[in-house]
């Protein structure tokens, strides 16, 4: 099976790499090798390889930088995810693309299921949302999978700036009223794997590891695990704050925890709580 993965150098390109099953041969670009918001290139690349699949985990994924680049942030988000649809329905090749819990306003107070009514807060999840809808046309048979708060040991994400922050200072301040669930890279690469290999029978599914957390509860369980593992030497205080004590460009939900029941019963995938999750990356920087 030959699979095109774009966004090969971000966490989720990175680890789908890794993580790829025997068998499959791994075409895979970064940006500067394929700018996905380029019509011609994207075909004519789909085109020359002939893939089974197409894996889309390229993003514009600058929340805040996106306020003021709302251009940029539709081309690559919503324009490329559009051309890579086309470009796989010309050759007859499957698309699974990763879309994103910011496409919530997070009023419901309680999980989103896949088929919940839809309204970002933000120029970021309004051009992952028109790239859903895009994908949608271009290949109605297509499979999105949005996930949320991601992060692995590769690149840049929270748990690193947390463990860099938490070695460098004497506290921090940590925002308590956003909740939402945590996401380990390696585990959404094995699920785009599972649905590459064995296809899908919903077109929009849900994945994050289990449980609930603020971003303050996440701070406070990297912090523990790195002074288990002796990825910190000292213990430092960590303080809950109100989203509005640091405010930001963009808004962010409040609420964003997604139902993931549909995913994990159809592929038997039983999934990780997060905590579990993050000890096992964790161990992977020691």
């Amino acid at each position: 099976m030959k699979v095109l993965i774009t966004g090969k150098n971000g966490q989720l390109g990175y680890e789908l790499r890794g993580t790829a099953p025997e068998g499959v041969v791994v075409y895979a670009y970064d940006s500067s090798e394929l700018d996905i918001a380029n019509e011609s290139d994207v075909k004519t690349l789909v085109k020359e390889i002939q893939p089974q699949v197409i894996i889309n985990a390229a993003a514009y994924t600058a929340v805040d930088k996106a306020e003021t680049d709302e251009k940029t942030a539709f081309d690559v988000n919503a324009l490329g995810a559009q051309y890579l649809a086309e470009a796989a329905s010309d050759v007859g090749a499957r698309l699974i693309h990763i879309s994103t819990d910011f496409v919530f306003d997070a009023t419901k107070n309680t999980w989103y299921a896949p088929e919940d009514k839809t309204n970002p807060l933000g120029v970021y999840g309004a051009s992952k949302l028109a790239g859903e809808e895009n994908v949608v046309k271009g290949l109605p048979s297509a499979t999105i999978i949005r996930t949320s708060w991601v992060y692995s040991s590769h690149g840049n994400n929270f748990v690193k700036t947390m463990l860099k922050l938490m070695a460098e200072r004497d506290e921090l301040s940590i925002v308590a009223d956003q909740i939402g669930t945590p996401t380990w890279a390696k585990g959404l690469a094995k699920i785009c794997w599972m649905v590459a290999e064995k296809g899908s029978i919903e077109n929009l599914y849900h994945w994050s590891d289990l449980g609930t957390a603020s971003w303050y509860d996440f701070a406070v369980a990297i912090q523990e695990v790195g002074l288990e593992l002796g990825l910190l030497s000292k213990e430092i205080p960590v303080k809950p704050i109100r989203a509005s004590q640091y405010p930001t460009p963009a808004k962010r939900p409040a609420y964003s925890v997604m139902d993931t029941t549909k995913i994990r019963e159809e592929f038997a995938a039983e999934g990780l709580h997060w905590r579990k999750a993050l000890k096992e990356m964790m161990q992977e920087l020691i």
